[in-house]
């Protein structure tokens, strides 16, 4: 288990704290997601560490910019800085980007030239070509683990059936079978988010959980 830095309730457009299991977590893109973000620390020391890179992969976040990139992470570290400066960087909640984040991401090599957005204030912020010099070295590596991690992830969709709720958007991803409780309530759910961690009930308070008969029956 490992946790990445937490952010100020206040500043929940930063990176928050999360504890979760990272043994199956691709290790190469995690490492450059590492090395990528020391590449940062060396030119600005009071960034925070990163303790869990892994965090960012796979997630998206419209306010800080959907795709996972050099791009993204530096706008992540300049959510880093502000929190390391105690700097009140965004406003409803975490949505809009005022202009103490565009002055900390201007130190950092990151430009907004338009006005700031209607919703999002200044949150796509775009690199400088002074800090994309700087930073090639660091740009080209994260993005060749970028792509072998995207053929890689392909590939395993392929090779996988993930089932009709999965197909149809269902979160979850995945058939959902009937899970019961000592009381005699039960939930449907699909089996590998049941676990990730316990579902209580709220009537006797036991876990929820599905029976050998019952997941053979679904």
């Amino acid at each position: 288990m490992q946790n990445i830095w937490d952010a100020p309730e206040w500043n929940p457009g930063a990176l928050r704290l999360v504890v979760r299991d990272v043994s199956t977590t691709p290790p190469v893109l995690a490492a450059e997601l590492a090395q990528a973000w020391a590449d940062i620390q060396r030119h600005h020391p009071e960034l925070p560490d990163l303790a869990a890179p892994e965090s960012l992969i796979g997630e998206s976040s419209s306010a800080c910019g959907a795709e996972l990139s050099f791009e993204r992470l530096l706008h992540e570290a300049v959510h880093g800085i502000a929190a390391a400066r105690g700097v009140r960087d965004t406003s409803r909640a975490g949505r809009y980007h005022n202009r103490r984040f565009l002055a900390i991401a201007e130190e950092m090599g990151l430009d907004h030239p338009e006005e700031p957005h209607a919703s999002s204030g200044f949150s796509l912020v775009t690199l400088t070509p002074e800090a994309r010099r700087r930073y090639r070295p660091t740009i080209e590596r994260l993005q060749r683990a970028l792509k072998a991690h995207t053929v890689a992830t392909a590939a395993d969709t392929k090779r996988s059936f993930r089932g009709p709720a999965a197909r149809h958007g269902s979160s979850g991803g995945g058939v959902r079978v009937k899970a019961v409780c000592d009381c005699g309530r039960n939930v449907r759910v699909v089996p590998s988010v049941l676990a990730q961690a316990p579902i209580v009930c709220g009537g006797c308070g036991k876990p929820f959980r599905i029976p050998e008969t019952v997941g053979a029956a679904s």
